[in-house]
């Protein structure tokens, strides 16, 4: 998923830490759009036909659309076109290290969104996504990824079970001390330091960020994965990050990325209403937090 994927599990049975390892590979091979072969990669080139997909396939399919719908589309999983059209059409590795991220024949892409049309028969075990959209897992496919993994570990055996997959975690059970639940640091976008901490017994944090992920193509036009769905573009707000906590990993990647493209006012209170928490950080400084913020969350030392 074109990140680095950490896994800390309290209370491990011989062998669980390989075998969560080889899901988190397999979830990949299923969904990365940099992988050919891919169950999402397949439907985005299957011309709106339906198509036979694994149930974990279908689950990611189902959040993206729901995460979509309670979001009025701030988060919405079929930018691809538009994050192809701005050079995000290869993995992260491979952009930073091309001499003209965004040049030549890779800028052309005519997807088109359309989250509305995408189609999950369960019964059926079949996904349908519409003739000309192009769908990214993305952020969601991370929080989902670390869902599921959490949950296979529980099932495994562990006692409690932390996953971070390129900042996504999802914590479950049993902290390493057990006085105090989780503890995970916010990050500041562009400082090594935290400017904030999260403590949990149970659930999910996830970032979003321009720093991090961002280029410059050869005409000086920068650009960053984070895209206003509205413009279709890269967004040019002042926020530079953007955190959410959540029961699930995937309803924090829906939260986090909402809370960035709405911004401090729009966007923090639409993750109030959805039952999440979150807190903004503007390109001054400035931490903007959400009426729940404080419930999870301490200052960092």
């Amino acid at each position: 998923m074109g990140t680095r994927a950490r896994i800390l599990v309290v209370g491990e049975p011989r062998g669980l830490s390989e075998r969560l390892r080889d899901r988190i590979l397999d979830l990949e091979s299923r969904w990365s759009r940099f992988v050919d072969t891919s169950e999402i990669s397949r439907l985005n080139r299957a011309g709106g036909a339906p198509m036979a997909v694994s149930d974990d396939t279908l689950d990611l399919l189902a959040h993206a659309v729901a995460g979509w719908e309670a979001t009025y589309g701030l988060f919405d999983p079929t930018i691809l076109g538009d994050l192809e059209r701005a050079g995000y059409d290869r993995s992260f590795e491979e952009l930073a290290a091309a001499a003209d991220p965004t040049g030549g024949e890779r800028r052309r892409s005519w997807l088109v969104r359309g989250c509305a049309g995408i189609e999950v028969d369960r019964p059926g075990g079949t996904a349908r996504i519409p003739a000309g959209v192009g769908f990214d897992p993305g952020g969601i496919g991370k929080g989902f990824a670390a869902d599921l993994v959490a949950r296979d570990a529980i099932e495994g055996g562990a006692a409690g079970v932390l996953i971070d997959l390129g900042g996504d975690l999802r914590v479950t059970g049993q902290p390493p001390e057990r006085a105090g639940g989780w503890r995970i640091g916010v990050d500041h976008p562009s400082a090594a330091l935290d400017v904030a901490s999260v403590h949990l017994t149970e659930g999910a944090v996830a970032t979003s960020t321009r720093i991090r992920r961002r280029w410059t193509a050869s005409d000086g036009t920068r650009h960053h994965h984070l895209i206003d769905p509205l413009m279709g573009r890269s967004t040019d707000s002042d926020v530079v990050s953007a955190t959410a906590v959540a029961a699930e990993g995937w309803q924090a990647e829906v939260m986090a990325k909402a809370a960035f493209i709405g911004g401090p006012v729009q966007g923090v209170g639409l993750v109030d209403t959805l039952g999440g928490a979150a807190l903004v950080i503007s390109a001054d400084g400035r931490c903007t937090e959400g009426p729940d913020w404080h419930r999870f969350a301490g200052r960092a030392a």
